[in-house]
């Protein structure tokens, strides 16, 4: 075990400089974009109002941030999600034991499963990426993850229901859609820099908190079933999903607000956020209004997505 976490360290000692030196920093830096597409890149920036960065830390953000509901469901929903993960990366292999398989058999059936991990991640992000919702995704993404866990927990371990068991297990891997699709729909729903780097450090404290919680559901005197552990964090996805259609509820408020702001302000109230199309549209062009303010003045201003009237929270 300690061979893999050097090798581990090593390749990411030995990537390091690699990526320091090819990865761009920003648009404007992007080698690989001609100057017309960098200025199409920013304009999409401008449409989805999420801004270019900023140097500046700004407590007018935390602050905000710190009052928001958004910002505790998103951490408590990283939390769930990453505390029920420890069913498959610290106790995954004495699990499969558990249904009757040797060390060697329990080596073997672990590969399919980091596969059908890989698998999920992509389906997930490319169901997102098409479907425009967040919500609705990683809420369906866990139903699975719901259902294979009943399945660990209701069946008995006995070599006749292996075949079920093994389901059960495999289903499992579809959390790992989770954490992908929570980050994406953090980043969408955070203007400003200071409050989306606070969040996003919000983000690694619930993930982190999580892994060290979730091993704590399992103990040594639960085996082979490991019941009471299988019990709670059914419990845990269960939560999940309800947490994810608050989260929902809450981001359609918010989105009511904004519209109310728009038409105070002399905008029209539904704006069309194109920046994600498989091909260019201009922000204005899709957004015209003939006569009020002009729009996308404040994208680049690094304000937040509550100062910000222009900014749609995605679901």
């Amino acid at each position: 075990m300690n061979s893999i976490f050097l090798f581990v360290g090593l390749v990411t000692i030995i990537t390091a400089p690699f990526v320091w030196w090819r990865l761009e920093n920003d648009i404007p830096s992007a080698r690989f974009l001609t100057t017309h597409e960098k200025v199409q890149a920013i304009e999409r920036l401008r449409a989805n109002q999420t801004g270019t960065g900023n140097r500046e830390f700004k407590l007018s953000h935390l602050l905000e941030l710190a009052l928001e509901s958004k910002t505790y469901l998103f951490i408590g929903m990283t939390l769930l999600l990453n505390l029920g993960t420890q069913v498959s990366n610290t106790f995954g292999p004495l699990i499969l034991a558990g249904f009757g398989f040797n060390p060697y058999t329990t080596s073997l059936l672990n590969i399919p499963f980091g596969v059908l991990q890989f698998l999920a991640i992509l389906a997930g992000s490319y169901a997102a990426y098409k479907s425009r919702f967040k919500s609705f995704i990683l809420a369906s993404f866990m139903l699975p993850v719901i259902a294979g866990t009943a399945l660990l927990y209701a069946l008995p371990r006995t070599h006749s229901e292996q075949a079920p068991l093994m389901v059960g297990f495999y289903l499992f891997a579809f959390v790992f859609a989770g954490n992908p699709l929570i980050v994406a729909w953090i980043i969408g729903n955070t203007g400003g820099t200071t409050k989306k780097s606070v969040m996003m450090a919000c983000y690694q404290g619930a993930s982190a908190a999580g892994n060290i919680v979730g091993p704590l559901l399992f103990t040594s005197n639960q085996a082979p079933a490991y019941h009471p552990g299988l019990r709670d964090v059914l419990g845990v996805f269960v939560a999940l999903v309800a947490v994810v259609f608050i989260q929902l509820a809450d981001l359609v408020v918010l989105n009511k607000m904004q519209r109310r702001k728009r038409v105070v302000n002399g905008k029209q109230a539904v704006l069309k956020d194109r920046s994600m199309e498989d091909h260019y549209v201009g922000y204005e062009e899709e957004n015209e209004t003939g006569d009020g303010p002009r729009l996308g003045e404040g994208a680049f201003l690094d304000l937040t997505d509550r100062k910000n009237d222009e900014f749609v929270y995605v679901y």
